[in-house]
């Protein structure tokens, strides 16, 4: 009988485990699974230049017509650029999630649910490996802005306070994403949501248009939005300069984000491990 309930006794034990390897260790691992994950998909980093080069060309086009005479100096271009930057760190945030959908589907997700690393370790490996990945669209955005007369002001000082205002912007939405891939174990309902969310969010925000050039209720709409913090944070950086009574409030807000959607989803990862083993 004792030999009969001990596998259950220790399965049900594992997940208090510890790894012997330790907290960074564990993430250094999943950081490099889920990069090698990406390079046998290279489609995804060819997406992730090619995007913002449309969205820019378009958008400044569609967007400069009609809004380019309410931005300050009259540079739609310049003023968009900041805006790319933050769309496309949303973009890849918002498909974070799939790849917790994919490990499911392929069984990945249960192992790693029964091994002995941190919970928290296992999500924060997968983040940082997703902000390298929007580090590649953001020097690229700049690059292009360069190319076409609209430098950062700021140097390259500048440049490196725009690469982390993405960075900071990007953790919450791909912390939501996560929730969602892990929660429904869909990747089509995962797309929907974050699609649901992402696109009135930003299109109700400054990233288009001066906030003056938004209705009456959607300035209040803006007014709470991350991506108009992202956005305004970004934009000072490379027009402005280091106004920190823009800078400092936004990041404060997005860390906030940041750490509390994050916090939600290592609890949602830990209560998966635990339904996994009962």
């Amino acid at each position: 009988m004792t030999s009969s309930t001990r596998p259950k006794n220790e399965l049900k034990q594992s997940p208090a485990k510890t790894s012997s390897n330790g907290f960074l260790s564990d993430v250094w691992t999943n950081f490099l699974r889920w990069n090698l994950k990406k390079l046998r998909e290279p489609f995804v980093l060819v997406f992730a230049l090619v995007e913002p080069l449309v969205f820019l060309v378009l958008f400044s086009q569609v967007f400069g017509q009609l809004a380019g005479p309410a931005v300050p100096d009259g540079d739609y271009l310049a003023y968009l650029v900041p805006a790319i930057i933050i769309l496309s760190a949303l973009i890849t945030a918002a498909g974070s999630g799939t790849g917790f959908v994919q490990d499911i589907e392929s069984g990945m997700f249960e192992k790693t649910l029964v091994s002995p690393m941190s919970r928290t370790a296992v999500f924060c490996g997968k983040v940082l490996s997703d902000l390298l990945l929007i580090m590649v669209p953001t020097l690229f955005v700049l690059s292009l802005g360069y190319v076409a007369g609209t430098p950062v002001t700021t140097g390259l000082l500048g440049i490196g306070g725009i690469l982390g205002v993405a960075l900071v912007f990007s953790v919450w939405f791909m912390s939501f994403s996560n929730i969602l891939g892990i929660v429904t174990g869909s990747t089509r309902v995962t797309g929907i949501v974050t699609n649901l969310v992402q696109l009135p969010l930003l299109f109700a925000s400054t990233a288009f248009v001066p906030v003056d050039a938004l209705p009456g209720w959607l300035q209040i709409v803006s007014a709470g939005n991350p991506i108009t913090y992202g956005v305004n944070a970004a934009r000072t950086i490379m027009l402005s300069g280091w106004d920190w009574s823009v800078i400092g409030p936004s990041l404060g807000i997005l860390g906030v984000l940041d750490l509390v959607l994050g916090g939600i989803a290592v609890y949602v990862l830990t209560r998966a491990s635990s339904t996994a083993v009962r």
